[in-house]
């Protein structure tokens, strides 16, 4: 499995919240293919989509839970930032989980 997907520092990120950082870019024909967020904690990343599935990687469950909260509580507005970024507009921060 794998541990560190090394995200490039240059990805937008658009949420922070329990030492969880969200990231998503602009993917245009990228090997994912599916609309998705880059999940950064304490050096483990993956990778989900909007459905809250882990595409690849790893972070520690509880993390996974989280996240997975996250996203299907604003699953509509990562749709909308997805959209945003592959038509090479300027993305939004989203609220972070409370």
């Amino acid at each position: 499995m794998c541990r560190n997907l090394k995200v490039g520092a240059l990805m937008p990120t658009i949420s922070m919240f329990y030492g969880i950082i969200v990231r998503m870019y602009r993917e245009l024909g990228g090997k994912h293919n599916t609309p998705h967020i880059h999940v950064i904690y304490s050096g483990d990343e993956a990778i989900f989509d909007f459905d809250g599935n882990m595409i690849e990687g790893y972070i520690p469950r509880k993390q996974q839970q989280l996240t997975i909260a996250w996203t299907l509580i604003h699953q509509e507005e990562l749709e909308a930032n997805w959209q945003l970024l592959q038509n090479g507009e300027e993305f939004f921060k989203i609220e972070p989980l409370r």
